[in-house]
């Protein structure tokens, strides 16, 4: 197992409200019947979650809040903490409590930890893809309904880096605000004069042409979206460090390294969050 990174854990408060959710979803309106029939009260078990392939670990939070708020009393003891290589076999975490408060917390628990595990673990693929370059790897939007924050701290947990969180902390000018707006230029004029002083601008743009409209403007980003590597190679020439370039589209692990070898400065990779394998994690009684 490789040291983790440092990283800063979610708070509780924004973990709680999806694991409860998931939880009230999965209990619905008599609780677990199965765990009530066959687990006498009062018996405890003890369990590890292991991996069952080799990845990233990201979402040990989700289970222990998981398995918390049906048995406060539970012990979740972390072994392989967020951030952390796993080998198939490894276990991430020990548990022990209420029998019954675990097997009811079990399908939760690993759902949304599979979920983020696969999230890291894409992304730290797409991260050692490009080592050696000075593209960062960054995340986008395209995350799962009410998990942001989550497979958002997923990503870090991956090595990458995360874009905006929602519509509400940069601006970011796509081609249909273009076409509302009447031209790049037009765009760029109205967004900078809204912009406050710590608000960044980024602008989209699908041809050289039109990243030639953007340069005069100097918006802190431009994004190249589906550029060709040749055309990535040009924009980066005609350029010249004056503004940051983010490639966005088309990008995956067999086009990533070519990609971030044009000399770009990030790839935003939707795939992270909505492409993610679920990383297979099990729950074993011991």
């Amino acid at each position: 197992m490789i040291a983790p990174p440092l990283l800063a854990p979610l708070p509780d408060i924004l973990i709680e409200p999806v694991v409860r959710a998931a939880l009230t979803e999965d209990l619905g309106r008599a609780g677990d019947v199965t765990a009530a029939a066959c687990v006498p009260a009062g018996v405890s078990l003890k369990a590890v979650f292991a991996a069952r392939a080799p990845g990233r670990v990201a979402g040990l939070d989700c289970a222990r809040l998981a398995i918390a708020l049906l048995d406060p009393a539970a012990r979740f003891e972390v072994v392989a903490p967020d951030g952390s290589d796993v080998e198939a076999g490894d276990v991430l975490a020990r548990v022990e409590g209420d029998a019954r408060a675990i097997l009811s917390a079990e399908r939760v628990a690993l759902n949304l930890l599979g979920r983020l595990c696969g999230v890291a673990t894409l992304t730290r693929a797409h991260v050692r893809a490009v080592e050696g370059t000075q593209a960062r790897i960054v995340c986008t939007r395209k995350t799962t309904p009410g998990l942001r924050a989550l497979e958002k701290y997923a990503v870090r947990c991956g090595g990458a880096t995360n874009h905006r969180y929602g519509l509400d902390d940069a601006i970011l000018i796509k081609d249909n605000h273009i076409a509302a707006c009447g031209g790049v230029a037009q765009a760029l004029q109205r967004a900078q004069a809204a912009a406050g002083h710590l608000m960044k601008v980024e602008v989209e743009v699908d041809t050289l042409d039109q990243l030639d409209q953007a340069l005069p403007f100097r918006p802190d980003v431009i994004m190249l979206d589906n550029f060709s590597v040749a055309d990535l190679n040009a924009a980066v020439k005609r350029v010249a460090g004056a503004v940051r370039l983010e490639a966005s589209g088309g990008v995956d692990l067999q086009t990533v390294r070519a990609i971030a070898e044009t000399g770009v400065d990030a790839i935003s990779v939707g795939a992270l969050t909505h492409s993610a394998p679920v990383l297979d994690i099990g729950l074993d009684a011991v």
